[in-house]
This record gives C-alpha cells, sequence and structure tokens, in this order.
C-alpha cells in the first residue's frame, strides 16, 4: 500500500515524495532527515503505530504536519489522532485526486477529515468539530 501511495502522489506536479518507510518506529528519523511538510502514517504499522508516531513528530518535527490513512475509520481512531496532533484522517482507499487534495489542504494548515468515513460520518463530524477541525 505504501508503494502505491508514493507511487500515485508522485504523479502529481507540486507533491514531492521525500521519503518511505515500513515501520512507525522509523517515521520521525525520517522525518529528520527529509524535513518533509506532510507525512502520511497508517494506523497499523510494526514498531510504533501511526498514531504514536504522529505524537512522536509533533515534538520532534514540529514543521511537519500529519494525515493519518488508515483502513479504521472509527470516530474513536480519529479522537485519538487529533489528540496525537494529527492535522488529517483519511481512508486507505481514498481516490488519489482527493488524497493528493487532502496532502495539499494539510500543507497549507487546514485540517482535513475523510467525508468517506461511512456510516460513522456524524459521529466523525461531531468529534472533529468538538476538537476544533470544523
Amino acid at each position: 500500500m505504501r508503494g502505491a501511495l508514493s507511487a500515485l502522489l508522485g504523479l502529481e506536479r507540486d507533491i514531492e515524495v521525500v521519503a518511505e518507510v515500513g515501520r512507525g518506529d522509523e517515521v520521525v528519523d525520517a522525518a529528520r532527515a527529509a524535513l518533509p511538510d506532510v507525512a502520511l502514517v497508517d494506523i497499523e504499522m510494526p514498531g510504533i503505530d501511526g498514531i504514536q508516531a504522529a505524537a512522536e513528530l509533533r515534538t520532534a518535527v514540529p514543521t511537519c504536519r500529519v494525515i493519518i490513512v488508515t483502513t479504521f475509520g472509527r470516530p474513536g481512531y480519529l479522537k485519538r489522532a487529533m489528540q496525537a496532533g494529527a492535522a488529517g484522517f483519511v481512508v486507505k482507499d481514498t481516490p488519489a485526486a482527493q488524497l493528493a487534495d487532502a496532502v495539499r489542504r494539510v500543507a497549507q494548515g487546514l485540517r482535513v477529515v475523510d467525508p468517506a468515513l461511512g456510516r460513522n460520518r456524524a459521529d466523525a463530524a461531531r468529534i472533529a468539530d468538538e476538537n476544533g477541525w470544523l
């Protein structure tokens, strides 16, 4: 999945993929080396999960904003991601154009919650609103 996301985003003229890692405990070191504007991390990663990686990135590389990419579009994960400092939360099957738009929006300082959270959309909107994301 990482390679596919990287390839899709790499096709965008205004987005440059500067690093890829397969483990959550490699995220901070890669971000320190590459200094990305935005990091996409999965919730399910070996080492540490993406939410913990987001929290560590917030401290280690405060200029890097994080988008959580997951198959788990549940409000509980969304709330934890926001508390960890993530700026976006999208599901893995988000269309490439929409994912690229999410990266652009987060890079501009905006927050993004994937509208494709299905039946949890109302809960996700409520959680996002309670945390100042909407």
